[in-house]
Parts: C-alpha cells; structure tokens; sequence
C-alpha cells in the first residue's frame, strides 16, 4: 500500500516551484521578445483551444487576459475544425493552443486550420519537440519535465505559470513581474499547508459540488475533474455566481461543497454562498487566504489574487493524493485513462 507521499501525483505536484524556476529561467527571452512584438501590433481577440486539464489552464487563462489585457478571449472547440470542418474567421487573431504531449490529432488540425484563417498560432507545450510544437508561430514551453502520473499536476501549473509571465511581459507590469518572480518560493511555503480535513471530510461521499469564480473557476474545474478521475469520486464545478441558479437545489444535510476563492472584489460573494450553503446544513470547505475554522483549508494570507489559484491547486494535488488512497485508488493509474489522449 502506497503512503500519500509515495505516489507519483504528490512527488510531481511537489516539483511545481522548481518547474516553475525553470520557466523564470529559460523562457525568459522568448517572452520579453513575444511581449514586445505583442504590444507593438497587438491582436483583435485571442482564442484558446485545449481539452481536460489544459482547457482548465485556459479557463484562468481567459480571466487572466481579460483582466489584465482587456482582451476579449474565446474557447474555441477542436471538434470545430476535426469534426465539423468549419471556417472560422480569425484574421488577425492570436491563437493559442495548451497541451502536455501536443499531441492530440484535433487540437493539430485545430491549430493548423487557425494559421490557415490568419491567427498567429502559439503553443503552450511541455514536449518541445512535439507536432504542435513545430506547427506553432511561437513556442512556450513549459519546462514541467516527464509526467509519469496519469493524473496531470505540474504541467497543469505550470501553464498557468506561463500564462501568468507572458502577461507580464506583453503588459510591461513590474507589479505582474514581481508575482512571478516570488511564484517558487510562495508555492513552496503553501506546500506545506494542512489540508487533511478535506481528506477526512470526503472519504465516504459519492458527490460534491467544486466552487469558484473568476481567477479560481479554473481551479474549481479542475478539482472536480481529478476527484473524478483519482478518487472516484461524483464532482461538479460551478462558478459561485452561477451555482444558486438550480445546482443549489440539491445541497442539503452533510452534502459537501469544496470553495476555492481569492482576495479580489469575488471574495465577499464566493464567502456568502459558502455561508449559504452552511445554512443548509452542508460541509462546507473553503480555500481562501486568511480563512480560518474547523473546514478551512489554509493558503497564505498575503498571496496576490492572481497566483492565488496555483497554490490552492497545488495543495489540492496533495490532498488528492492521500484521499485517493484512502479511499481505495492508486492516484497514479486511474482506471480506463490514459497519460496521452488523442482526439481526432
């Protein structure tokens, strides 16, 4: 029997800050070069275009953009292109597609279509000699190193670990840089963050709501899908502004509902539904800076919004792990799945 410290999802996931250094490190030129050109003909709209844990990544990465660029940014599907062969319109469009393997046939025929219709295709890619890789304008890579575990934890941050540095560098932020460049440190300091109550809490239950809203959705997302896939466990996300329209209806006594939420104008209304839902008797758990009680999962006090999700991730990761296993998983090879999933 592994311990929870044993599996390769936790011995990965603990790699992030190093990963993360790395970036910093190598990716350095190619971003300040990328910025520079970015600002000086700055695209219409961008458009992502991933699956699974890499269209998580680009769920943050839409409110990262949103935010800080005021760029209108759109998902686009691959099945747009692989399956329905439509022509999109996306002259003067910067596209960019997110993958591990960059492997994966539609999200190939995705961005191929995308440079074929005027986009500027950059790939976000930890195989760097990958098909994407080689079809795409530019390439970040995203340095995360082998990824054994079936379930993805540091190529998973680290691309919002790249999202978050090409926005530094394309906006000319020296307060974005400086979140950056405190990344490793701040996610080794969260590493360590006791979140064994939500191990405990969830080691019996068959369903859970997941939620968050603006740079946590993604997060949210994420969660619920590796409760799914490491645990086996029925998880759904909702955004806390949506999740009141139907979803609430079935929350009552001991139904347990997982809060992640960051120190920006969302926090107030993302605590209120937490409270919401108390009053109906359900577990609550909440992940917020500064959060305190019997079912708060704790997270520095002094994290900037933005980076808030990654270290909320990161301590998921690690507590997915040990509920996996005492809930009778292998975190590692989770059944009928696959490391690399090829789409067409």
């Amino acid at each position: 029997m592994k311990s929870p410290s044993d599996t390769l999802m936790y011995r990965e996931a603990k790699e992030t800050a190093a990963v993360v250094e790395r970036q910093l490190e190598r990716n350095a030129a190619t971003l300040a070069a990328l910025g520079r050109q970015l600002r000086a003909a700055p695209p219409r709209f961008i458009v992502t275009c991933a699956r699974g844990s890499s269209d998580h990544a680009a769920a943050y990465a839409k409110y990262v953009f949103e935010t800080r660029l005021g760029l209108v940014t759109a998902s686009a599907s691959p099945s747009i292109s692989s399956i329905y062969d439509a022509d999109l319109k996306l002259d003067g469009a910067l596209f960019i597609a997110i993958s591990q393997s960059g492997k994966s046939p539609d999200l190939l025929r995705s961005a191929q279509a995308a440079r074929d219709a005027g986009a500027r295709v950059l790939a976000m890619v930890n195989v760097e000699d990958s098909p994407l890789a080689a079809l795409a304008d530019t390439v970040i890579p995203l340095h995360a190193g082998p990824e054994r575990s079936v379930a993805a934890t540091k190529s998973y941050l680290a691309t919002l670990a790249a999202v978050l540095q090409l926005v530094a560098h394309w906006s000319d932020d020296a307060t974005l840089h400086d979140v950056c460049a405190r990344l490793p440190a701040d996610l080794r300091r969260g590493w360590d963050g006791d979140w064994s109550a939500l191990a405990d809490g969830l080691r019996e239950v068959g369903n859970l709501f997941v939620v968050g809203r603006g740079y946590g959705f993604g997060a949210a997302l994420e969660a619920a899908l590796k409760l799914k896939e490491t645990c086996g466990l029925h998880a759904e996300a909702f955004s806390a502004a949506e999740v009141k329209h139907g979803p609430m209806a079935l929350v009552g006594a001991g139904f347990p509902v997982l809060f992640f939420a960051q120190d920006d104008g969302s926090l107030a209304n993302t605590l209120a539904v937490a409270n919401e839902f108390r009053a109906r008797g359900a577990r609550v758990f909440v992940a917020a800076p500064g959060e305190h009680g019997p079912d708060a999962l704790p997270l520095p006090a002094d994290l900037a919004p933005i980076a808030t999700p990654l270290l909320a991730v990161q301590s998921f990761y690690r507590a997915a792990s040990a509920l996996s296993l005492v809930r009778g998983y292998d975190p590692d090879v989770p059944p009928h799945l696959n490391k690399v999933t090829e789409t067409v």
